[in-house]
């Protein structure tokens, strides 16, 4: 793969940052890779793991120069990070974000664009429940979406490389609208995660369950709920609160599935149940079948990250 960018600033050192930069040098993306984190502990692991070039110790230092910045922090600070760049982005430069919610990054981020900056939003469709500058691997990204978001205005060229820049790492590209998007994420994403925190924490205050067989029994189904549940508590939080609308729709659709499953149960209707669980097995082989999963034992997780 061809060289992108000449530079690339990563702005927040977590799962997703680090995988692209591990990526970014595993194909020869970018001449050189420039990273920084709010935390010190962050930015020295990031020096001793070396998948940065250079480490500065502020946002602005680090996207001095730079083709490519890429934001991704928590949702919550975007607005915040993008005033403190803004002045300093380079003219040219692309600024892309991965935050899982894209309006309110937009509503935050746009008024502190310059001109003269080509704005991308962006969200790659990739994750584990690790986090942190350590947690980063070059194969996060292979086989998975990258969704991109550009508006009327946003530049030919400058989209095609963004696009040839993702692709780079392995993922697939496609375009979506705004609030298309936040609304699928409600679905797919968002409120899974909500409803995996949720069913924890029901586990933890039902006392008729002790410690021991939550976590003995855990195989039979809770222990992906955990695994899911232990997601990083700052992103999931400006997750919920900047993409309201979309995720309350989906758990008021989602509440009413669940009051016709306890009215199945109760009534012991035994052909409901069947069929609706017919029908999302169906859903479950689509996924497979689309690459996004494998129907290996242990869901194909084993010993992977």
């Amino acid at each position: 793969m061809k060289e992108v960018y000449g530079r690339v600033a990563l702005i927040g050192l977590g799962l997703v940052a680090s995988s692209m930069a591990h990526a970014i040098k595993r194909a020869g993306l970018a001449d050189e890779i420039v990273g920084t984190a709010k935390s010190e502990q962050s930015r020295e692991t990031a020096r001793e793991l070396g998948f940065c070039d250079i480490v500065t110790d502020t946002p602005a230092d680090a996207v001095h120069g730079a083709d490519l910045v890429v934001l991704a922090v928590p949702v919550g600070v975007m607005g915040t990070v993008a005033c403190e760049i803004g002045p300093r982005l380079k003219p040219g430069a692309t600024l892309t974000d991965v935050g899982s919610v894209k309006r309110a990054v937009i509503d935050a981020v746009v008024p502190h664009v310059p001109e003269d900056v080509h704005f991308i939003p962006g969200h790659p469709l990739a994750g584990t429940e690790h986090s942190g500058p350590r947690s980063g691997f070059a194969e996060l990204f292979e086989n998975r979406w990258c969704i991109l978001l550009p508006d009327s205005g946003t530049d030919p060229d400058a989209l095609h490389r963004l696009k040839e820049f993702w692709r780079g790492m392995g993922a697939s590209v496609e375009e979506m609208d705004v609030d298309h998007h936040d609304l699928v994420l409600a679905v797919t994403s968002h409120c899974p995660h909500l409803i995996a925190y949720t069913m924890v924490g029901v586990a933890d205050d039902l006392r008729r369950v002790t410690d021991s067989e939550v976590v003995k029994y855990s195989a039979a189904g809770f222990r992906d709920f955990t695994r899911i549940a232990a997601s990083d508590p700052t992103m999931w939080r400006d997750v919920f609160l900047n993409n309201k609308q979309a995720t309350l729709e989906i758990l008021g659709r989602f509440t009413e599935e669940l009051f016709a499953l306890q009215r199945a149960i109760r009534t012991g209707d035994a052909e409901l149940l069947f069929d609706y669980f017919t029908r999302t097995r169906e859903i479950r082989r689509g996924i497979i079948e689309a690459g996004q999963d494998t129907d290996a034992p242990d869901f194909g997780r084993g010993g992977a990250r």
